[in-house]
């Protein structure tokens, strides 16, 4: 699990590294103003397809399923899941290239009107992309079941390649249909690369074979699923729209901030991906997928809860070395200290749903995912207003923190010993940054202190780590 995790880690860091840049070479060229934020309203849907696919949708649902299956079928389940997925790909790009300026103005109902219709343009090319990448999530089903981890990790890394040599090479220049056309070639780079794993699953392009049952099955799993990635980006949807209200610039300082806060997640997107694979081959060993559970979680914590805390004490210098200048003066670093928040609790919710997923259980994370997400958006209608952009990050948390007492009550681990101080050592370690984040000067400084800070958690949570990893059973930290 660890050694996979790392190379899985090495080559999705640089897909998220790339990723940041793209958004970073973008506020350069075009700054953080209405041409910026009308971009990122035509990127929107395709973005959000992509990352709920990459966070491991579509695998979620066909991993368990294609496990389950003799050899012998194996190839014609996955021809027939090859041409359903790129049926639907192909209707959910006519439906946003036919509606562009309908969703446009729906998830930026405060853009100027000229802002608007750059955005219906600029959506209608990026819709091309939708089959491309869910081809590409289906390999990646595929090759997770061959324990074939990396090419499928390359995806991030293949798609933003284009914009971001497109972006620095013609900085202030560029325009917005040659960069959106720059992420269409990013995604037929992504599905070439995972061709290889289909053929090894048998995929044919020249043998049609459809198996009804086979694909009704995939979708019947993946209902529940869509329902809860559904919900959570509609509460990205609804983050953007308050953002439109707040003024211009809003949109992006909402996007930058999820983006920074993103960077860390590498290795947990990574370790979500192995555990999953891991629990669903042990089956209904309830006793051995309950420790690769716990496991999980501590190892998620190790991750998340030094990222963050180091986040928060370096949010104004992080800002001020990472963005263009003048942007750590605005409310960015404080979003951003927020936002870092929300990332140790909503990671523990995704691996906590994983749980359920290994043996094909989507609705049961449904439900708790609709919870939480009905209080995240009372929450966007009500506190953003009152308080200001912060307020889209504390109706995050709101959120997280419901989904997880949710399900740690359901998997009775409320009482359980490594439960119970997990949330205590979050807290501690976030409230211990902030003094970081008020007090500390200079730029360098306040990096410096926070990575210290940081290492800390990471050297106490590690070695807790170790010692349960070397354990034969999972045991807290006496």
């Amino acid at each position: 699990m660890f050694r996979t995790t790392l190379w899985l880690t090495v080559v999705t860091v640089a897909g998220l590294a790339l990723g940041f840049g793209r958004e970073w070479l973008l506020v350069d060229a075009w700054g953080a103003g209405a041409r910026t934020d009308g971009f990122l309203v035509a990127q929107f849907l395709p973005e959000a397809i992509r990352m709920t696919l990459a966070a491991g949708l579509l695998s979620s649902a066909a991993l368990p399923l294609y496990q389950q299956l003799d050899v012998e079928r194996r190839s014609g389940w996955v021809s027939t899941q090859v041409a359903s997925v790129l049926l639907i790909g192909i209707l959910i790009s006519v439906v946003l290239a036919l509606a562009a300026g309908l969703w446009v103005r729906l998830i930026g109902p405060g853009l100027a009107p000229a802002a608007q219709h750059t955005a219906a343009s600029s959506l209608l090319v990026l819709s091309c992309v939708i089959p491309m990448l869910l081809l590409h999530a289906l390999a990646a089903a595929v090759g997770q079941a061959q324990q074939r981890f990396l090419v499928a990790g390359l995806g991030s890394f293949l798609y933003n390649l284009p914009p971001v040599l497109l972006l620095l090479q013609q900085r202030g220049a560029s325009d917005e249909r040659s960069l959106s056309w720059a992420f269409v070639a990013g995604a037929v780079l992504m599905l070439l690369s995972v061709l290889p794993l289909l053929w090894r699953g048998g995929w044919r392009p020249w043998r049609w074979c459809w198996q009804r049952r086979d694909a009704a099955e995939l979708y019947a799993r993946l209902g529940p699923l869509l329902a809860s990635a559904g919900a959570s980006q509609g509460l990205v949807l609804l983050e953007r729209i308050c953002a439109s209200f707040l003024g211009e610039g809003a949109i992006t300082l909402v996007n930058l901030a999820r983006k920074l806060v993103n960077l860390p997640l590498v290795a947990l997107m990574s370790l979500n991906q192995v555990v999953l694979a891991r629990m669903a081959q042990l089956g209904e060993d309830l006793a051995a997928r309950r420790a690769a559970l716990r496991l999980g979680l501590l190892l998620t914590a190790a991750m998340t809860i030094p990222a963050a805390a180091g986040m928060i004490g370096s949010a104004p210098s992080l800002v001020e070395l990472l963005l263009p200048s003048g942007m750590q003066q605005g409310p960015l670093p404080m979003l951003l200290a927020w936002f870092a928040c929300v990332i140790v609790f909503g990671a523990w919710n995704a691996l906590l749903a994983r749980y359920a997923y290994a043996i094909g259980n989507t609705v049961l994370p449904m439900r708790y995912e609709l919870m939480g997400s009905a209080v995240n958006a009372l929450a966007l209608a009500l506190v953003p207003a009152v308080t200001g952009i912060a307020g889209i990050a504390w109706a995050a948390l709101a959120g997280c923190l419901l989904t997880a007492l949710l399900f740690l009550r359901r998997y009775a681990l409320l009482g359980d010993p490594l439960m119970r101080r997990l949330p205590v050592l979050a807290m501690l370690a976030l409230a211990g940054a902030w003094p970081l984040f008020l007090l500390v000067p200079g730029v360098w400084l306040q990096i410096s202190a926070a990575s210290l800070y940081a290492f800390v958690w990471l050297l106490l949570l590690g070695s807790w780590c170790l010692r349960i990893a070397r354990a034969p059973t999972l045991v807290s930290p006496g």
